[in-house]
């Protein structure tokens, strides 16, 4: 087992590995895992929380790492990409960690739940109005117009993170008639029109990026965090949701659902190749009365 966590890398090799790598294989090493299976899960939560401490700008100290209050920040915010259920997972894993190497008298306060059906959740017309105003309220303009952004280009554009930080501003076009038009680049290349509540949010920021990023355009070195950063600045309100881009995706993949339009349309704008991504938002489209299936299927040509 030693020799196994001796010789683990990690398979996307972040940059940041090097500095992190001798403190994380020792440290997983100090707690025993006794099947390989369990080393790989310790191995793998411990450095993804360790390249998120490094980007942080925070030395290689598994200490560090493994406070309960950088274990809730990762949760939160440093590994937007992957399903709740996982993040759920790492957390378990660096909690574990943290008792088998350090004992449990590490300080700290009692984990948040993690929702397992959260992520693809969508939000509801009450939620949508409270976020944005929570982030038309915070205390800085980099913050209000950065939270509006995304909450447009989620919510109007059903963008996720990665689609939203490589986005520049001549990537929008503006129409004669206002319509924003959005050329999303990346594996789903596409041109998606903003829906209108969101489309004058999105050709302001064009505006201001010039030929440079549409978000956060000061912030020249782009990685999943350019996005987490900014949300886990903002003031937070317990009486409003988190704002996650999973979420606002599923809205707007949800809202069109209900119209609905035509599947070929929807899948296009939306940069999917297949159902199979739709299938989990099911649950939340709206049912129709038997009446109206009747009349929908007798009217069929």
């Amino acid at each position: 087992m030693e020799r196994r966590i001796a010789q683990y890398r990690p398979s996307n090799r972040p940059p940041a590995w090097e500095r992190v790598a001798d403190e994380v294989r020792t440290t997983v090493a100090r707690a025993t895992p006794t099947t390989t299976h369990r080393a790989r899960d310790l191995l793998t939560a411990l450095t993804r929380i360790a390249v998120y401490a490094d980007q942080q700008g925070h030395p290689a100290d598994a200490r560090r790492w493994l406070a309960p209050a950088m274990v809730e920040r990762f949760a939160a915010a440093g590994c937007p990409e992957v399903s709740e259920a996982t993040r759920a997972n790492y957390r378990a894993c660096l909690t574990a960690l943290r008792t088998a190497v350090f004992g449990p008298d590490l300080p700290g306060g009692r984990p948040i739940p993690l929702a397992a059906s959260d992520a693809s959740a969508p939000y509801s017309r009450n939620d949508i109005a409270d976020l944005w105003a929570w982030a038309g309220g915070q205390s800085t303009a980099e913050l209000r117009r950065g939270l509006r952004l995304l909450l447009a280009l989620g919510l109007g554009c059903g963008l996720d993170t990665t689609e939203i930080i490589p986005l520049q501003g001549p990537d929008v076009r503006v129409l004669d008639d206002g319509a924003s038009v959005v050329a999303v680049r990346g594996s789903r290349t596409r041109l998606i029109i903003c829906s209108r509540p969101y489309e004058r949010t999105v050709a302001e920021a064009a505006t201001r990026a010039d030929t440079g990023y549409l978000f956060r355009s000061g912030c020249f070195a782009r990685s999943s965090n350019t996005v987490t950063d900014l949300v886990y600045r903002a003031g937070r309100d317990t009486r409003v949701p988190r704002l996650v881009m999973g979420r606002c995706r599923a809205t707007w993949l949800v809202e069109r659902m209900n119209i609905p339009i035509p599947l070929p349309v929807l899948l296009a704008a939306a940069g999917l190749d297949s159902l199979h991504a739709l299938s989990r938002l099911l649950p939340h489209v709206k049912g129709i009365s038997a009446e109206q299936a009747r009349t929908v299927l007798r009217e069929m040509p």
